[in-house]
């Protein structure tokens, strides 16, 4: 944690307490924390969630015919109707299949369940595909390139690994796009200090809040083919749950 996210933290505490000072609240703008900013969540995810977890809902005459039907299905692909039951490592199935719909509906392109693995976050799933690439050789760190600006939970993630940050930087001016120009030049000074085999993209980015053009996407994944990295998109500020 950083000194000054620790110092916001002192002040929320002090201003709870009572403790008077020229303003009444603290605004964050480190983290992407929207609902701790007041956005309302989708009623269907939680209403699913909530029913899932406490079967007895269902018979509530209160909860709406779609979420009882979603809930019910899910339950049906849980041991026991249970959602505390294990499930395979990849998740439950049903839910895979509808990620895959979702994914296939929204980019355009066919999305196969078996390619999709369910985590407990986004941070968890970089976590682990991180832990895979992280094979130094020769004792020469594995890097990694990310964007600038950036949460600062990826920096934190890569030092917990021991991995090395190659920063590339967005470019304001045309609205926090990324350059190849910009990616290359960051890659090849990295080549001098570490073994580059992944790029991570946010989109939509955190802290920016910008969307990348479908031409400045298919730039990435050129440029990420052309020089065998590994992409990580992570674009879970699109999904505010």
């Amino acid at each position: 944690m950083s000194p000054t996210v620790r110092r916001a933290q002192e002040i929320e505490t002090e201003l709870r307490k009572g403790i008077m000072k020229p303003f009444t609240e603290v605004i964050r703008a480190d983290i992407n924390d929207i609902q701790a900013m007041g956005q309302k969540p989708i009623t269907f995810i939680r209403q699913v969630l909530t029913s899932c977890t406490y079967p007895v809902l269902l018979n509530d005459p209160s909860l709406p015919s779609d979420v009882k039907i979603r809930a019910n299905e899910i339950l049906d692909e849980c041991g026991g109707r249970s959602a505390a039951a294990y499930t395979y490592s990849e998740g439950i199935d049903l839910i895979r299949l509808h990620v895959a719909q979702y994914l296939e509906k929204r980019d355009g392109f066919p999305a196969r369940p078996d390619d999709v693995i369910l985590s407990s976050g986004s941070l968890e799933a970089l976590r682990s595909i991180l832990n895979v690439l992280n094979l130094p050789q020769n004792e020469i760190p594995i890097g990694v390139l990310v964007p600038v600006p950036r949460d600062p939970a990826y920096s934190a993630l890569l030092d917990e690994l021991g991995m090395m940050q190659i920063d590339y930087y967005l470019e304001e001016e045309d609205h926090w796009s990324i350059k190849s120009e910009e990616l290359s030049i960051a890659l090849e000074t990295a080549r001098r200090y570490c073994i580059p085999k992944a790029i991570i993209v946010i989109n939509p980015g955190n802290p920016t809040g910008s969307i990348l053009t479908p031409r400045n996407m298919e730039e990435i994944v050129k440029f990420a083919v052309r020089r065998k990295l590994v992409l990580l998109a992570d674009e879970v500020s699109g999904l505010p749950v």
